[in-house]
């Protein structure tokens, strides 16, 4: 499988360009292949529209918190605010942003995603220091208009598939909170330079026990003293392990709020990388709606609402995920059973109405 792991960024130049790094997940191995540096939006964009198969670990917030969206007054549904966002324009977006700040009290100007407060993650409404709110406005638009599948946000291309990945979370799990790289070149260390050192031979002893897989790659990852390159990696880890649980949800918790999304990683779920999951059948039928049904396994059903009334049920209302599935499965077997009577009821008034044998 072709694993693509994305370093973002917000302001994209020859400086600080977005960061690729190709690889590939071959049984138990993910190999890195070839490393790519974007100075502009443009080629990220061609990128995301390259038939697939394919799956991207990118480092930008996908969405933004619920209490946000909700209080703020914005569409309640992920593609809706998503585009509401990308109408005000940068100005305007950080306007948005700032403004809704003003009044509210400290402690409540900025609100995470309930995905943000388990991995250690900062505000996506965070417009300073790291401007992640400017990389999900920068970001989240050019994913919704490219198309891909975004699990549990955006059902697109099942062959392009896109997951948020938070390299800062998998590094912490390996090396503590040790600092391990700085954009400036004035506060570059050969602290900084063998904590990444450290990072990736971490990552290489770790991985197979964390992630189910060993990562092949090479120690010239770790010259790079913004660790943009070091951190491509940690988001082609965090893909491969999310297409290897493809077939349970990507790994994703069992409760996935529709507007806020979910960071792509075990730690979160608490899922066993060795834990063997099965993987959809394909449905070889002349039924009309043969392909949906194929999907369906992967990607769940393609009308929003049902996502929209399981998340009242689940955030509203408290019940469990197994709950909200038993009653779906109850009314299932109903519809199935009353369809089967019914047929059972043709069946034998046909058969009452056919000459008895002689």
């Amino acid at each position: 499988m072709n694993i693509l792991g994305i370093d973002f960024t917000s302001s994209p130049s020859k400086r600080k360009p977005i960061t690729c790094l190709h690889c590939t997940l071959e049984g138990e191995y993910l190999r890195t292949q070839s490393l790519e540096e974007w100075p502009r939006y443009d080629t990220f964009e061609a990128v995301l529209a390259q038939p697939g198969p394919w799956i991207a670990g990118i480092d930008f917030p996908f969405g933004l918190a619920r209490r946000f969206i909700a209080t703020i007054g914005w569409p309640l549904t992920w593609d809706a605010y998503v585009r509401h966002a990308g109408e005000f324009g940068r100005a305007g977006f950080c306007e948005a942003l700032n403004s809704y700040r003003e009044n509210r009290a400290n402690g409540d100007k900025e609100h995470r995603r309930a995905t943000d407060q388990g991995a250690g993650s900062i505000s996506p409404q965070k417009l300073y220091g790291v401007p992640v709110g400017l990389m999900f406005f920068e970001g989240a638009p050019r994913l919704l208009a490219s198309g891909v599948t975004i699990p549990h946000l955006k059902i697109g291309d099942p062959q392009r598939v896109v997951v948020e990945a938070y390299p800062g979370l998998l590094a912490r799990q390996l090396i503590g909170r040790r600092s391990y790289k700085n954009d400036r070149r004035s506060k570059q260390t050969p602290d900084q330079h063998q904590a990444r050192r450290d990072l990736l031979h971490a990552l290489r002893k770790e991985a197979p026990s964390r992630y189910g897989f060993s990562v092949v790659a090479p120690d010239s990852l770790c010259e790079d003293p913004g660790a943009d390159h070091l951190d491509a990696l940690l988001c082609a880890v965090q893909a491969a392990w999310a297409w290897r649980q493809r077939g349970s949800r990507f790994g994703a918790p069992e409760v996935v709020d529709p507007l806020e999304g979910w960071i792509a990683d075990p730690f979160l779920t608490g899922r066993p990388h060795d834990q063997h999951l099965p993987q959809p059948e394909v449905i070889a039928s002349d039924h009309p709606d043969s392909h949906e049904l194929d999907d369906w396994a992967l990607y769940g059903p393609k009308d929003p609402e049902i996502a929209q009334l399981v998340g009242r049920l689940a955030l509203n209302h408290g019940l469990r995920v197994q709950e909200i599935e038993d009653l779906l499965i109850k009314a299932l077997k109903e519809q199935i059973a009353a369809a089967e009577g019914k047929q059972k009821s043709q069946c034998s008034l046909l058969q009452n109405a056919l000459p008895e044998r002689s």
